[in-house]
């Protein structure tokens, strides 16, 4: 393999920076949850498309009947979540619920062990274990009133529910990302998902259009920042550096956000967010590299 124009260890820095705006960017907008998750992957379909179709052009024609259930599976579990996940944001704090969608490697585990019936270790379990110990301690901080927003119960459990549904994109996603070159892939799953977001934003009754120009600028910036150089550097990466290195650095990820929030919006995590927050990223940095020993 060629040595890249851009050494990976600096591409991971941008992509992990450009993930961390994410929740705020999707915080600063006033459009419903399903409208903002929308018009990202729609957005970021309209950029990668051109470049899957200029680089592979004949990727799309070797698509076989497997490869598009496939790629329906994994548009729809990016789909969910994405709305799940933005959603949380409306009704909990930006560092429980980032804190918790980053999670998803532990579902990742847990569903390679049910589906492809791969081992779970002994690291890998302690592993969930503690994450799974930092969610209850979470949760039970938010019982006890001592969580930001709404409804942080509620924000948090979405969140979950957006962790799981990554890490089914992952599961569903595995062998086909490993057939096909990077740009068919997004193109083609983001394209599902799209279809999947408009769905769901008909189904709940929001307009689809007549937003603020302010709407549509962070629109653009969920693209652009989270989705192009963010997700895409990521892949990229994964191509040069170990996934175990990647996985681990994501977890600055929920470091970023909070700081982010804190100093855009004022907004303070409780202690129990804070404390239930750094056993399950430990639990999860934990995960991470104990199923890259046995890979």
């Amino acid at each position: 393999m060629n040595d890249p124009p851009v050494d990976p260890r600096v591409g991971l820095v941008v992509a992990v920076l450009a993930v961390s705006t994410s929740a705020i960017l999707v915080r600063a907008s006033e459009a419903p949850a399903a409208v903002a998750a929308f018009y990202r992957v729609l957005l970021t379909t309209a950029i990668v498309a051109p470049l899957a179709v200029t680089r592979n052009p004949d990727a799309f024609s070797r698509l076989k009947r497997r490869d598009v259930v496939a790629a329906a599976a994994t548009g729809v579990a990016l789909a969910v979540h994405f709305a799940t996940w933005f959603e949380s944001l409306a009704w909990t704090s930006v560092a429980a619920s980032v804190t918790l969608v980053q999670s998803q490697p532990l579902f990742v585990a847990v569903g390679a062990w049910a589906v492809l019936d791969e081992r779970v270790t002994r690291g890998t379990a302690l592993g969930i274990l503690v994450a799974v110990g930092g969610i209850v301690v979470m949760s039970l901080g938010e019982l006890l009133g001592g969580g930001v927003g709404p409804d942080p119960l509620y924000g948090n459990a979405l969140a979950l529910v957006g962790g799981v549904t990554a890490a089914a994109y992952v599961l569903a996603g595995r062998s086909l990302r490993q057939r096909f070159p990077l740009f068919p892939y997004v193109t083609v799953v983001y394209a599902v998902a799209a279809v999947c977001l408009f769905a769901f934003v008909l189904e709940q009754g929001h307009p689809v259009t007549g937003y603020a120009p302010r709407e549509w600028v962070l629109f653009s910036l969920m693209a652009l920042g989270p989705g192009l150089f963010g997700h895409t550097v990521l892949n990229w990466a994964l191509g040069h550096l170990e996934s175990s290195l990647v996985s681990v650095s994501l977890l600055g990820e929920p470091v970023g956000s909070a700081l982010l929030a804190l100093l855009l919006f004022s907004e303070v995590p409780g202690s129990w967010t804070l404390v239930g927050g750094a056993v399950v990223l430990c639990g999860v940095a934990v995960t991470a590299r104990s199923r890259q020993s046995v890979s």
